[in-house]
Formats: structure tokens, sequence, C-alpha cells
């Protein structure tokens, strides 16, 4: 019998990543879990690449959890993550079913592996408004003396983030007996890959295609309800749209950014697994221009190794 207790399946943007482990759940009779940070809210599809097609395998819908779980302007964090997945984990796998985790945010992924030991840090609003009085530079580096092996960079780009990063520090500091429980993960994972130069020109095809399917006017509807600075907190195409309907950028200027900044994406997350494999994490890379037949026959036979059969 198999130690395995989740399949992970991971990639860049734009990999097939989706498509490829709804097919493989298929086979598993299996359930999806997401991974990624954006599409846990909801009315964020085209910007956040919810192709509810790749769910639905030979006419079967694949079950999907942590899609569609907050509201616009919500700011979800790692914390609750973790706990939603340990939830989901939880009821899956006492449905006597191999959960598969999807997606290709490397925080979430790591929180799961390694069970990071988090807990929900309340508001310091005393110490925030001391904060507020700082510029970015002084905040980033009150943040690394506060943690040495500072390893998410998003909270070093944005002051909110570095404030609430320093905040959490803090308690931390003062915090350190955490008593929580995270179940033992014994993890399989599949990587789906382009080479470079594909990977970029899937990247924006996919862009184009969705700035001409409707990307520009769901932003154009969340304005309605969130501020443009809450929405340019989530990046990405909802930071360079929200720019251009504001006035701040020109159309071909908000494209152009855009494709740069979603390139470069895809190259922070090639960074962040190959990290991963760097401290012992074993990844079983794919290559993307496979047939789905084929990448499904290559992960049997890895699959077959660890003691899991597939259909």
């Amino acid at each position: 019998m198999s130690d395995i207790n989740l399949i992970i399946v991971t990639g860049p943007t734009a990999s097939g990543k989706t498509s490829f482990a709804a097919h493989l759940a298929k086979r598993l009779d299996s359930e999806i879990i997401s991974a990624d940070s954006r599409q846990v809210y909801k009315e964020m599809n085209i910007g956040t690449g919810k192709d509810y097609e790749d769910y639905l395998v030979d006419g079967f819908l694949i079950p999907s959890h942590l899609i569609d779980i907050r509201e616009p302007g919500y700011k979800y964090n790692v914390y609750e993550y973790q706990q939603d997945f340990m939830d989901t984990f939880e009821k899956i796998t006492s449905r006597g079913k191999l959960p598969i985790l999807v997606g290709g945010t490397g925080m979430y992924i790591e929180a799961v592996i390694k069970g990071y030991k988090l807990i929900n840090v309340p508001v310091n609003e005393p110490l925030r408004i001391e904060l507020e009085k700082k510029n970015l530079p002084d905040l980033v580096d009150q943040l690394k003396k506060l943690n040495a092996n500072l390893h998410n960079t998003t909270d070093t780009k944005h002051k909110k983030r570095t404030i609430r990063a320093i905040e959490i520090a803090t308690y931390y500091q003062y915090h350190d007996q955490l008593d929580t429980y995270f179940p033992k993960i014994c993890p399989l994972i599949l990587g789906v890959k382009f080479d470079r130069g594909s990977r970029r020109r899937i990247i924006s095809e996919r862009l184009h295609a969705r700035l001409t399917s409707g990307m520009i006017e769901e932003v154009e509807q969340l304005l309605k309800k969130v501020t443009p600075e809450e929405l340019i907190f989530y990046g990405l195409e909802y930071k360079f749209i929200s720019q251009y309907l504001t006035g701040q950028l020109t159309k071909d200027e908000m494209i152009k950014k855009l494709e740069i900044a979603i390139h470069q994406f895809a190259k922070r997350q090639m960074t962040w697994f190959r990290k991963m494999e760097r401290g012992g994490i074993k990844i079983h890379w794919l290559d993307g221009h496979m047939t789905m037949e084929e990448k499904l026959n290559r992960a049997q036979v890895i699959l077959h190794k660890q003691g899991i059969a597939m259909k």
C-alpha cells in the first residue's frame, strides 16, 4: 500500500496543468483542490484563468474545491488557505479518495507540503500607525531584521503588505509556542512545463485571447464593487487593466506592460520550483508538448512505482 496521500500537479502559468489534473482525477476517481491564490475570489474569472471547461472530462464534471470562496476585495492569506486546505483534504480522504492539489502558487504548495505552523495574527493598530510613517525601503529593512529567512518577496513590493508582514513577524516574536495541527502530507508531485520559447508564445497568445473575450469588461464590473487600489493588490491583469480603465495607461501601454509582467511572473514561478527541488522536493516534470494521453501514460508509470493504480 502506498504512503502517498496527496498528488500535486503544478507548473508555471499557461502550462496546461489544470486540464491534465482533471484528466488525472478522472482516472483516479479523485477530487481537485486548487492551489491558486487568486482563483479563491468570486467574479475574478478570466483574469485568474478559471477555465471551468477544463474540469469537464468525458462529460463528467470533476469535483473541485477552494475556487470562488471569497468576495473580491477580501485579503485572503496563507494561514486561511492552510486551514481551508486541511478541512477539504480531510473531507476528501474520509471519502476514501486521493486528493489532487493543482496550482502554481508556490507559497500555498509549500505551506501544505511543509506544514508551516501558521496562526491567525490579529491587527495591531498602534503598530500600523507607527509603521505608516515610514517609507517602503525602511519598512523592508525592518522586516528583514525581524525575519532573517524572508522567503515571500511579494511582502517587500507593496507598503501595505510589508506592514502586514512586520505585524505578523512581531506577533511571532511574542507567541512562539504555536499549538497548531496539520495532517502529515506525503506528496507525489507532477509538474507540467514548456521550454522557455514555447511558454512565452503560449502566454502571449492566451493574453490576447482573454483581452478579446471579456477580461477588460470583467475588470470594469469589479471596479463597480471594489476600489482600483483593492484590485491593484491582486496584481497582473487586475493591476494593469485597472490602471488603463482609470486613465493611468493607454491601452497599448497596458497590454505591453501586462505581457511583460506575466512573462516575468512565469519566470519567478520556475525559480520557485527550482528552489523547491534544491531543497529536496522531487518534482516529476512532464513536457507540455506531450499529448494528454502521453502525459497520462507517463503519470501512470510514475504512480505505479509508488503503488498507486490508475484506471
